[in-house]
């Protein structure tokens, strides 16, 4: 089978392959994005800039590390491009007219002014880019001047921002919504009353990273102080996606897609896709990596594509979404339960205690010596060590172990037990028949209503 083509287009901007530079500081400069194109990447979103440089701060980001993995989440306190916006304007033309296929697409942020928007637009598409995103998200600094997310926060101000510019703007036009909203859902719609030709999310989540417990300062510091900053990396994919989602879902917003937030391998950026997004934006990953994380993207997504036969990536673009809804659409008469294979049991207690404590205490421990143990199993004898001329095994002690079963009468299929295993593939939820119809619970009020049937009582024994 030959590759599939990567090829796409994000609201009429086209590229040939779906991962795109966010903009940030890896798209500062023209000669950061050259080596970002020669590299492999699609596309890029240049820095955002305005008139005038800002003046930034030192130091500016901080990070979260988690079980030996560095930056799972990145906060950064950085504002807009500290560069002219004749540079900017002069590079993009060049790396425009040097990489005609790649999408060069130019984020701004203006003074809430008509006039301003206007003169900027029309500049910046002299450069012959081939979009341009409204960065309505940055939630720190841009902010409390009027700008970033005091725009993004507020639908009529998205709506009307974005409407200027599409009075004037030739090239498409994607609004970059900011997630430091309740609802993401009216922020679409308001960018697409104005006229928005695609929507990017999300921008960062506004954030303090952390506090230095020998010097008692924030992290990260300006001369002792702190503030707050724009929250991304692997930590925030999952409230990305479930953003992502709720628009993709919206028959009121109906707009293309380009999804960011916590990208880091390609199967996160499929994950993206199959949730409706036509490409995907990726920073805080590049930032740690570097830019030759796209080979690994490229080829991981053309050998998924080619495991599932799908020659382009509309074959499965947005396949996920009808998948996802409101809980009162679930089926109450699905029913899984742990279980889990001795073989591979290490007899830690990790879920046994789990779900003593944290969840439905149907995990029942027998303790057992091990020369029964042993002699009860096949297979055991690989995990048989000599200590003191004695047979034992890990999780032993006093030449005893615990045995752990699964109490399938109280059992509600939680996960808790099969997510805290240290053992991948121990233990297993499987399907079971249930008591209860298959019914959805707004089904169920239904009947109830109608008196066609009687309260459901929960089965649990005590």
């Amino acid at each position: 089978m030959k590759k599939p083509s990567l090829a796409t287009t994000v609201g009429g901007i086209r590229s040939p392959n779906p991962f795109w530079l966010a903009s940030a500081p890896p798209t500062n400069t023209g000669d950061q994005i050259r080596r970002a194109f020669k590299a492999g990447w699609g596309g890029a979103v240049w820095k955002t800039f305005d008139f005038e440089p800002i003046v930034n701060v030192s130091s500016r980001y901080g990070a979260v590390d988690y079980d030996g993995r560095k930056i799972m989440g990145f906060n950064n306190i950085e504002l807009i491009s500290d560069r002219t916006l004749e540079d900017n304007l002069r590079e993009i033309k060049e790396i425009k007219t040097e990489f005609p296929d790649h999408a060069v697409v130019v984020s701004l942020m203006v003074e809430s002014r008509r006039e301003r928007w206007h003169e900027m637009v029309q500049r910046v598409e002299e450069t012959g880019c081939d979009g341009l995103e409204l960065n309505f998200g940055c939630p720190h600094g841009m902010s409390e001047r009027g700008m970033g997310s005091a725009v993004g926060q507020v639908p009529e101000y998205t709506e009307m921002i974005t409407s200027w510019v599409k009075e004037v703007a030739k090239t498409p036009v994607i609004v970059k919504l900011t997630p430091n909203v309740t609802d993401i859902r009216p922020i679409g719609r308001a960018a697409k009353r104005g006229g928005a030709d695609g929507i990017s999310l999300i921008n960062t989540i506004n954030s303090i990273m952390g506090i230095d417990l020998d010097t008692l300062r924030p992290k990260p510091h300006v001369a002792g102080r702190g503030s707050h900053g724009g929250y991304c990396g692997p930590a925030v994919k999952p409230i990305a996606l479930q953003m992502v989602h709720a628009l993709a879902s919206d028959a009121e917003i109906n707009l293309p897609v380009s999804g960011i937030g916590g990208i880091q391998a390609w199967h996160d950026a499929v994950e993206f896709l199959l949730l409706g997004c036509s490409g995907v934006q990726i920073c805080t990953a590049v930032m740690h990596y570097g830019f030759r994380l796209v080979e690994h993207m490229i080829s991981g997504l053309e050998m998924w594509m080619m495991e599932k036969g799908f020659t382009k990536l509309d074959d499965f673009i947005g396949r996920s979404v009808p998948h996802i809804g409101g809980w009162g659409d679930l089926d109450l008469g699905y029913k899984v339960t742990a279980e889990i294979d001795q073989n591979q049991c290490i007899h830690c207690g990790l879920c046994y205690v789990a779900c003593e404590d944290g969840a439905h205490q149907s995990i029942l421990r027998e303790r057992v010596s091990v020369e029964d143990f042993i002699g009860a199993r096949a297979g055991i004898p690989d995990r048989v060590e000599i200590s003191g001329g004695r047979r034992t095994m890990a999780g032993a002690g006093d030449g005893y172990l615990n045995l752990f079963k699964i109490h399938q009468e109280t059992c509600v299929g939680c996960n808790l037990c099969a997510l805290a295993c240290p053992v991948e593939g121990c233990i297993t939820m499987m399907e079971r028949a249930s008591n209860l119809p298959s019914m959805t619970w707004s089904q169920y009020q239904e009947k109830l209503s109608k008196k066609e049937i009687d309260p459901i009582r929960p089965h649990r024994s005590e």
